[in-house]
């Protein structure tokens, strides 16, 4: 894994550089544009967390991380996680993807939470093989279509 990844807020210095950043071809109707993140980001102030993934200065992903959000809407299961990973298609398979979920992991523990939550698209071309790779483990409930998965944070 590259040793100088770090995490970037989104600014006016480097909002060009976090739109322009583009997963492979063949995965663009798994995950959303990094544009259509931050907007949701803007609708959703003090929940998201948009970072920048950097390696030496140049852009190579994006995450979206949300903190204590009502996952059923009844007040009664808060939760935080991922929201959203675009790792640039040159960038996969260097650890950009494991530095973004440890990065978001700490941030969650850094704010007193235990589990981390995320959603993936099922099936053979969805990144599920990723995710349990680094320990997740499905939930048996679905959102927006998605397999939901969760990772104890010890």
């Amino acid at each position: 894994m590259p040793t100088s990844l770090h995490l970037q807020e989104i600014t006016p210095d480097n909002f060009e550089r976090a739109i322009g950043l583009r997963v492979r071809p063949d995965q663009e109707q798994l995950v959303d544009p990094v544009v259509k993140s931050l907007a949701e980001a803007y609708l959703h102030p003090g929940v998201a967390w948009p970072r920048l993934i950097c390696d030496d200065g140049e852009a190579v992903g994006f995450l979206m991380a949300f903190f204590d959000i009502d996952w059923t809407g009844k007040g009664t299961d808060f939760r935080s996680g991922l929201w959203r990973l675009n790792i640039a298609a040159g960038e996969q398979g260097r650890g950009v993807g494991r530095f973004a979920v440890r990065a978001v992991a700490d941030e969650i523990r850094r704010r007193g939470g235990t589990r981390l939550t995320t959603t993936w698209h099922p099936g053979a071309d969805g990144p599920m093989g990723f995710y349990l790779a680094l320990g997740f483990r499905p939930t048996g409930e679905t959102s927006g279509g998605q397999t939901v998965g969760v990772l104890e944070l010890g």
